[in-house]
């Protein structure tokens, strides 16, 4: 358990620790894990200023949010900090900003430097801190000894040349000169340690699917109520929220009818047809961990017929994938398997079982059936999604087949014509033998989600 109680309390935000684990451990222990794999100095930046302080404006009250490479090996969620990593000396180093009492007034604690302070050490588990200020200084120096390597590592990827973590590498040069010192990155080290989850993370993620099914429940009953997205988002981000950690994975899609058929839809302020389908894409966080799902529910609580039959074909094909979801394959190996079942479902189910149509609005394939999911919503390597790596024991990834397009079909004698989104997205976490579908208790089925919405039945379930 997390010592210093009251001090964890007074930093919650600003130093992410759980009360049931020491966290202080956790991280060292990370930091550990990496330094066996590397073979020079490592040094890692968080976000170098607060959201919009770069600007001649600034929005204020936006949530700071860390670098999670960073956050991963430090649990600090505030700005201008830095991390040095030695592995021939064993040694870690915390760089903070000069403790700063004034700006504590405005904005409330941070952890700060302050000569003869022991808050730092005590609460984030680092024997060695300093001053922001110095870290640049305290390299050169550290580089520059006899025997010292001529690189070092740093967290960046080539393919992204406008991020911090960039700007970061390139200050390192400047500063150390390639000529003396070159820089490498760790990142693929990096991933490789952070992909797969350690029993804490597995507990917030399971935390997560808790609290995103009670939200989830929660707005299947009170669906008659909403004349909008807006409103809908509006309970269901309160919904979530009220049940996660204090924050939501990422800002929730609400797509009513033809609006699910844009997949990053944004705008929610249309309003709910009757008899048309709303397409929802949400979670909620809990500790560094999130849940991602999606689900699409009738806006009047029935699926017309046609709906049903296009629902159940993306819900099929998410049971299809899930057999082939195990350790040992990747997701670029296995990528194709949703989306070949959705093509040949349409011809047989549609096609030649109901003398339909369909017309889509991309080639076979619309998106990808899975990423990984871990401290950020899309985990991995950002330029390749970390298609090509092997699934291990640990890792989650999500599975979401889609269809959007337009259909007809005739059935019972009617005709039905509809442009529809469909996207069925649950999270998955791989096993020694398997995979765990950590999402299997949010309502998803078609006579769940109806019996959930039925003002009738819905006491009963719920």
């Amino acid at each position: 358990m997390q010592k210093d109680f009251s001090l964890a309390k007074a930093y919650s935000q600003v130093f992410v620790s759980s009360f049931k684990h020491d966290s202080r451990e956790i991280y060292r222990a990370r930091r550990r894990a990496l330094m066996e794999k590397i073979d020079s100095v490592c040094v890692f930046a968080g976000m170098p200023v607060e959201p919009g302080g770069e600007e001649a404006f600034t929005s204020t009250w936006t949530k700071f949010i860390q670098e999670p490479a960073f956050l991963f090996l430090t649990g600090v969620n505030q700005a201008g900090c830095f991390l040095l990593l030695d592995p021939a000396s064993k040694s870690e180093v915390l760089f903070v900003p000069k403790k700063d009492p004034f700006k504590e007034f405005w904005v409330g604690k941070r952890i700060g430097y302050l000569e003869g302070d022991s808050d730092a050490s005590r609460l984030t588990g680092f024997v060695d801190v300093r001053s922001a200020d110095t870290f640049y200084e305290f390299l050169a120096e550290r580089m520059g000894r006899k025997g010292a390597k001529k690189f070092i590592y740093a967290f960046f990827h080539e393919k992204f040349q406008s991020d911090h973590n960039w700007k970061f590498k390139q200050k390192l040069e400047r500063t150390l000169r390639p000529e003396r010192v070159s820089v490498r990155s760790v990142a693929a080290l990096h991933w490789e340690l952070r992909l797969p989850l350690d029993a804490p993370r597995v507990e917030e993620a399971k935390r997560a699917q808790v609290a995103t099914d009670k939200a989830f429940r929660a707005l299947l009953k009170a669906m008659p109520s909403f004349k909008g997205e807006r409103d809908l988002g509006i309970f269901l981000d309160h919904q979530l929220l009220l049940n996660g950690d204090g924050d939501l994975a990422f800002p929730t899609i609400v797509a009513a009818g033809e609006n699910a058929c844009c997949l990053h839809y944004v705008k929610k302020d249309e309003p709910l047809k009757k008899g048309s389908l709303v397409l929802l894409d949400f979670g909620t966080r809990v500790g560094t961990l999130h849940s991602d799902i999606s689900r699409t529910i009738p806006v009047n609580g029935k699926f017309n017929p046609l709906q049903k039959m296009l629902y159940k074909i993306v819900l099929d094909s998410a049971a299809e994938y899930r057999k082939a979801v195990r350790p040992g394959v990747s997701l670029r190996e296995i990528g194709n398997i949703p989306w070949d079942f959705i093509m040949e479902a349409l011809e047989t189910r549609l096609v030649k079982g109901a003398r339909g149509t369909y017309e889509l609005l991309y080639d076979r394939r619309p998106h990808g059936v899975s990423h990984f999911i871990g401290e950020q919503i899309h985990e991995g390597d950002p330029g390749s999604r970390s298609l090509t790596t092997v699934l291990e024991p640990g890792m989650m990834i999500s599975c979401e087949p889609g269809l959007y397009g337009t259909f007809s079909a005739t059935i019972g004698g009617k005709r039905y014509r509809e442009k529809i989104g469909i996207r069925i997205e649950d999270d998955l976490l791989i096993t020694k033998t398997g995979h765990v579908n950590l999402s299997s208790r949010i309502p998803k089925t078609v006579g769940e989600i109806e019996a959930l919405m039925s003002p009738s039945k819905a006491s009963d379930i719920i």
